[in-house]
């Protein structure tokens, strides 16, 4: 795949995210994928289509209107680095914290390995402190 294909598998893969379509996860994801979440997260990895799958659900059960909105987006061979937005309301349990009702908006960068056109590994850096500034105030 060249870079312009790589771009728009990654968008694909903001898109699953934002319209909960993971009926198209195997479209994106490699069967054995592995996604290193932020360290404060409660589960440090996914593993899979099941790993991948339970982790939208997880996101969009504590945010239903979760939305990432991609800022950048970078090329080189067979890696993507995304850096977006993500936001979403507050209403159900998220890491342990009860839901709230704020809305959150959050910085997030994304780096995606990319093999026979699936995303086989991604490194996640959130800004978890913001988040959890934006979730404890009411």
């Amino acid at each position: 795949m060249n870079n312009i294909d790589n771009k728009e598998l990654i968008k694909k893969l903001h898109d699953i995210w934002n319209t909960n379509n993971i009926s198209a996860v195997p479209d994106v994801y490699s069967k054995n994928v592995v996604v290193h979440w932020s360290k404060s997260s409660e589960s440090p990895n996914s593993v899979g289509h099941v790993g991948i799958r339970q982790a939208i659900t997880d996101t969009l059960r504590a945010f239903p209107d979760w939305h990432e909105n991609i800022v950048d987006i970078i090329a080189e061979d067979d890696k993507i680095v995304t850096r977006y937005v993500s936001t979403g309301t507050h209403i159900g349990n998220y890491q342990g914290v009860v839901p709230t009702g704020n809305k959150i908006k959050v910085d997030e960068i994304s780096i995606f390995s990319i093999k026979n056109g699936k995303v086989t590994e991604q490194w996640c850096l959130v800004d978890d402190l913001a988040l959890l500034e934006q979730l404890r105030n009411s």
